[in-house]
C-alpha cells in the first residue's frame, strides 16, 4: 500500500496493492500492520456499504469523533471531503476525487471532517470502515449546496434524501 497526503491536513489518499493474473484481481483493503506502521493507528470496529444508483448524492454528513476509510467497490462516484473543524486553520476547506472500482483508491477521513459522495456510473458501491459504532444523533450534516463553502459539484439536480435537501 501507498499512502498521499492530500490538500486537507489529516485526510489521506491510499492505493492498494493489487495483483492481477488470468483469474482476475486481489485487493487487500486493510491490513492493521501495515496502517500502523505508516503510524495510522485506528482500531476500525465497523464497515458499511451503500449502494447507490446513477445521479444519487448522499451527504454531507460526519462527526467529532469518527476515523472513516472510504472506497468504491463498483462505479464510480465523486467523493467531496470537507474540514468542519471550527478550531482549524482549515476550517470549510475541502477537496474533491473521483473513486472507482478500477484505481481503488481510498480515502482516510479524520473526525469533524464531513463526506458525501455523488454517483456517476449506473449504480455505484461505496464502503466504508470506521472506527467508532455508528451513532446517527451524534452527527452533523452540510447542505450541499452551502454558500459558505462554494462547493464544485458535477451535477445541478441530484437526488436527495429529505435529510440531504
Amino acid at each position: 500500500m501507498k499512502f498521499f497526503k492530500t490538500k486537507l491536513n489529516g485526510v489521506k489518499l491510499i492505493k492498494p496493492y493489487t495483483f492481477k493474473d488470468f483469474r482476475g484481481t486481489y485487493t487487500e483493503t486493510y491490513n492493521k500492520d501495515i496502517f500502523f506502521k505508516n503510524s495510522i493507528n485506528i482500531n476500525f470496529i465497523q464497515d458499511d456499504i451503500s449502494i447507490s444508483k446513477k445521479n444519487v448524492l448522499r451527504g454531507i454528513h460526519g462527526d467529532y469523533k469518527t476515523w472513516k476509510l472510504v472506497s468504491c467497490l463498483y462505479g464510480s462516484f465523486f467523493l467531496l471531503v470537507v474540514n468542519n473543524d471550527k478550531k482549524s486553520n482549515q476550517y470549510k476547506k475541502w477537496f474533491s476525487i473521483i473513486l472507482d472500482d478500477k484505481k481503488k483508491y481510498m480515502i482516510l477521513i479524520p473526525p469533524k471532517f464531513g463526506n458525501a459522495h455523488y454517483v456517476l456510473s449506473e449504480k455505484a458501491i461505496f464502503h466504508y470502515k470506521q472506527n467508532t459504532l455508528y451513532d446517527r444523533k451524534s452527527q452533523f450534516t452540510i447542505n450541499w449546496q452551502d454558500k459558505a463553502f462554494n462547493f464544485k459539484w458535477p451535477c445541478k439536480k441530484p437526488i436527495l434524501s429529505k435529510r440531504d435537501k
